[in-house]
């Protein structure tokens, strides 16, 4: 009785042993060591991958993207759908996962594709109005779009729904339309798009890209809105 009672007390000892030594380790040292490699040498993705304006604050993450919408008239009604905001450049439509989805504003609560075949007339329905738009808001006195010259990414959301960047081609489709609204001149702001394009990773991985964000919190910063 008394040798069960000492080894069921021995066997408890160094259970609670062993749980504040793994603890202290696994609980407090790994995480303050992970801690404190990823924010010496990867301080920017560690937090967030933040983007700031000039003034320090932070405008958003360059991992997620943004819509720019003019404020609704009538906040009170449900019905009333924000429009673009055209002074600034509009990124990709973001409803992956269609009508019905909560990710219809770049919403964080879940993310994904439509999975629609090609000739779905939802989505064939949906291009094409989204072809139209961007024709006519990107159309200006002294520039006409032509829709041969609209690209995918201007007409479809991503695998994510998600997608911060869109391609040089539709950044550049925007150029006009942005010096219009913001009365600057188009060669300084195809300079922005220009000094904000990201060649492919490594020089051969992925597309050219143009992170719609990071655009926009320049174009503040030359326009001081």
């Amino acid at each position: 009785m008394n040798n069960s009672v000492g080894n069921t007390a021995r066997l408890l000892g160094a259970g609670l042993r062993a749980l504040l030594v793994l603890t202290v380790v696994c609980g407090v040292l790994y995480p303050l060591a992970v801690t404190g490699i990823a924010q010496t040498l990867f301080n920017d993705k560690a937090n967030g991958s933040e983007i700031k304006d000039k003034s320090g604050n932070v405008v958003g993450s360059s991992l997620i993207g943004q819509r720019y919408d003019l404020p609704k008239q009538n906040p009170d009604d449900a019905t009333e759908a924000a429009k673009p905001d055209l002074k600034w450049f509009q990124p990709r439509p973001s409803n992956g996962l269609g009508s019905n989805s909560v990710n219809t504003q770049y919403s964080l609560i879940l993310s994904g594709a439509t999975n629609k075949a090609g000739d779905n007339p939802d989505l064939v329905k949906l291009v094409t109005d989204a072809k139209a738009a961007v024709i006519a808001d990107n159309s200006t006195a002294t520039y006409k779009v032509k829709p041969q010259d609209v690209p995918a990414d201007a007409v479809t959301s991503s695998g994510s729904g998600l997608d911060p960047n869109i391609s040089p081609a539709y950044a550049e489709l925007q150029i006009h339309r942005v010096a219009e609204q913001n009365n600057l001149d188009v060669k300084q702001v195809d300079k922005l798009v220009t000094d904000h394009t990201t060649g492919r990773t490594l020089g051969f991985m992925g597309e050219p890209r143009v992170n719609v964000l990071e655009l926009n919190t320049a174009l503040r910063a030359l326009t001081k809105n």
